[in-house]
C-alpha cells in the first residue's frame, strides 16, 4: 500500500514538474515574443533616426540655406544702403569675376547681390590663360585677379587692392569689398551722373591735396572735373555742385558775380572753409557769403573737453552730426575730426529777409574757444583766448530764389579734414581724410547737394580676422559633426536596454 501511494506521489510530482515546465515554457515563449517585439521596434527606431540624419544632411548639401549674419556690423552681409541703391536697379548687370577660384568669400559675398536684384549676374574665369583677349585688354598676366562689372557698354573694373584699406590708427586692415562693389555698379547703370567742379585758383591748396576724396567723389558715380572761373569766364551750366575751399586770396568781381549769379539760378555750393589764419582782406567772397547770412569768423576753435580731441591735440576736434536732413534718412550719426576749424556763424535776423532756411550739422562742446593768437602754444585756454562757449562748425543752408528753385549750401569750418595732409597720431601717420568718417561725411554731402539722398552712406566697420583651420583641427570637427550623432545613438540603446534589465 505504502508502495502504490509513494508511485502516486512520484506520479503526481512528475506531472506537477512537466506542468510548471510547460508554464516556465509558456513564460519564456512570450518573454521572447515581447523582446522581438520591443527589439524590432528598437531596430526599426534606430533605422528610422539614422535615415533622417542621413537624409537631412543630403538635403543640407543640396539646398542653400540663408546666411544668418551674427556679427554686430553685419559685415558679413549687404547693408540697407547697398540694397536701397542696388535692389531696384532694373538694367542687366554682368559681373566677372577673374582668377577668384580660391577666394569663397568674395564669391559668396557676390552671389548676395545676385539674391538681392535677378538682373545681375555672375561669370567667372578661373584660367585666364585661355583667355588672350582679356589678358590683352586689361593688360593683365595669367595669375593676375580683376573685377569686371559691365551694363550695355558702360564697364568698371576693380583690383584685389580696391577691396580693402588698412586703418594705421588702429593696425587693422578694414574691408571695401562691398564699399568698391556698390559704388562701380552705380557707375555703370547711372545715365546722367552729376557734375562736380573744384574752384582751383585762389584757393590755400591745390587740388592735387584733395585727390582722395575727389577720387572717391568720382567713384561714387560723379564726373569730377577742377575749375578757374576767370579762365572759364563763367560757371559752365552742367555744374551740380560747386567745392570751394579755403581762398588765400579774394575773389575777383568777375569771379564774386558769376558764383552769385550761379546761386540765383539755383546753384549748389560746398564750401570747406577754414579761418582767415592771414588776415586776407575777402571783402568780395564775404559778398558770396551774404546770400546765405553766413560769417566765417576769425580765429582757430580750440576745444576744452578732451572727450571731444584726438590724442590731447585741442585743434584736433572730434565731434557729431546728429539729427539732420544729411543724415536722418537713415537713422544715424557719423563723427568726423575738424582740424584748425573755424567758427561759422549764421545771422538769424537777415535769414527770414534772405529767404533762408538753416540747419544746423554740427557744433562743438561747450567748453570750446576760439583762439586768435596762434602763437600761443598752451594746450588749454589762456587769457587772450575768446569765451568758453558752444560753437558751430558746420551748416546746411537752403535759399529759396522762386517758388520752385532753391540754392543749397552745405559749409564746414574746415578744408584740412577733406585732405591728403598727413598727421601724426599714436605713433602711427595717417591722412586726415581717413579720420573717422570725414570721407563719408563728404560724400554725403555731395550727395545731398546734388539730390541723390538714396546714395547718403556710412560704411559699416568691417574689421576681419581671417581663419583657416588646419588638417587636425577639421578631421576634430568632421569627427563631431558625424560620428557624435551616432554615438549617442548607440548609448541611448544600451541604457535604455539596461533599465529595462533592472526591472
Amino acid at each position: 500500500m505504502k508502495n502504490k501511494n509513494q508511485e502516486k506521489t512520484n506520479k503526481c510530482q512528475t506531472e506537477n514538474q512537466k506542468g510548471d515546465k510547460k508554464v516556465f515554457q509558456k513564460i519564456g515563449e512570450t518573454l521572447k515574443k515581447r523582446w522581438l517585439i520591443d527589439g524590432t521596434k528598437t531596430i526599426i527606431l534606430v533605422a528610422i533616426v539614422i535615415a533622417i540624419y542621413i537624409g537631412v544632411n543630403i538635403l543640407l548639401q543640396n539646398v542653400v540655406l540663408p546666411e544668418i549674419d551674427c556679427t554686430q556690423n553685419k559685415i558679413y552681409s549687404l547693408s540697407q544702403e547697398t540694397k536701397d541703391k542696388v535692389g531696384n536697379i532694373e538694367k542687366d548687370i554682368n559681373i566677372t569675376l577673374i582668377n577668384y577660384s580660391n577666394y569663397i568669400s568674395l564669391i559668396n559675398f557676390v552671389e548676395r547681390y545676385v539674391e538681392m536684384n535677378n538682373h545681375i549676374k555672375i561669370e567667372k574665369i578661373d584660367d585666364l590663360s585661355s583667355r588672350a583677349d582679356l589678358m590683352q585688354k586689361y593688360s593683365l598676366n595669367a595669375t593676375d585677379s580683376l573685377i569686371v562689372i559691365k551694363s550695355g557698354e558702360n564697364e568698371k573694373t576693380v583690383s584685389e587692392n580696391e577691396l580693402f584699406t588698412y586703418d594705421y590708427s588702429t593696425g587693422e586692415q578694414k574691408d571695401t569689398t562691398e564699399e568698391a562693389l556698390t559704388n562701380a555698379i552705380m557707375d555703370v547703370t547711372t545715365e546722367e551722373k552729376p557734375k562736380i567742379y573744384f574752384m582751383s585758383n585762389h584757393t590755400a591748396y591745390s587740388t592735387q591735396y584733395f585727390s582722395t576724396i575727389m577720387s572717391a567723389i568720382q567713384k561714387d558715380a560723379n564726373e569730377v572735373e577742377t575749375l578757374d572761373i576767370l579762365a572759364k569766364g563763367e560757371i559752365p551750366s552742367d555744374c551740380n555742385c560747386l567745392v570751394i575751399t579755403t581762398l588765400k586770396e579774394d575773389l575777383t568781381e568777375q569771379e564774386r558775380d558769376k558764383i552769385i549769379e550761379y546761386i540765383k539760378n539755383g546753384g549748389k555750393l560746398l564750401l570747406m572753409c577754414g579761418p582767415n589764419i592771414a588776415n586776407v582782406d575777402l571783402s568780395n567772397f564775404q559778398k558770396v557769403l551774404d546770400e546765405y547770412g553766413i560769417t566765417i569768423e576769425k580765429g582757430v576753435i580750440f576745444e576744452g573737453d578732451s572727450s571731444h580731441m584726438v590724442a590731447g591735440y585741442p585743434d584736433f576736434i572730434i565731434e557729431q552730426t546728429g539729427n539732420n536732413s544729411l543724415t536722418n534718412k537713415l537713422n544715424m550719426t557719423m563723427n568726423f575730426c575738424l582740424v584748425d576749424a573755424a567758427k561759422i556763424t549764421l545771422n538769424q535776423e537777415k535769414l527770414e529777409e534772405l529767404k533762408v532756411e538753416s540747419e544746423i550739422l554740427a557744433t562743438t562742446s561747450e567748453k570750446a574757444y576760439v583762439r586768435t593768437n596762434l602763437e600761443q602754444n598752451s594746450p588749454t585756454r589762456t587769457g587772450e583766448d575768446g569765451e568758453e562757449e558752444t560753437a558751430t562748425i558746420a551748416a546746411i543752408a537752403t535759399k529759396t530764389i522762386e517758388e520752385n528753385k532753391k540754392s543749397k549750401l552745405i559749409i564746414f569750418g574746415n578744408e584740412l579734414f577733406a585732405m591728403d595732409m598727413q598727421v601724426q597720431i599714436n605713433g602711427y601717420a595717417m591722412s586726415t581724410v581717413n579720420l573717422y568718417n570725414n570721407k563719408d561725411l563728404i560724400l554725403n554731402s555731395i550727395a545731398y547737394l546734388t539730390e541723390r539722398e538714396n546714395t547718403i552712406t556710412i560704411r559699416k566697420n568691417s574689421e576681419t580676422v581671417n581663419y583657416t583651420v588646419t588638417e587636425q583641427q577639421n578631421t576634430i570637427i568632421m569627427a563631431i559633426i558625424f560620428t557624435l550623432p551616432i554615438i549617442i545613438i548607440i548609448a541611448g540603446i544600451i541604457i535604455w536596454q539596461l533599465r529595462r534589465r533592472k526591472k
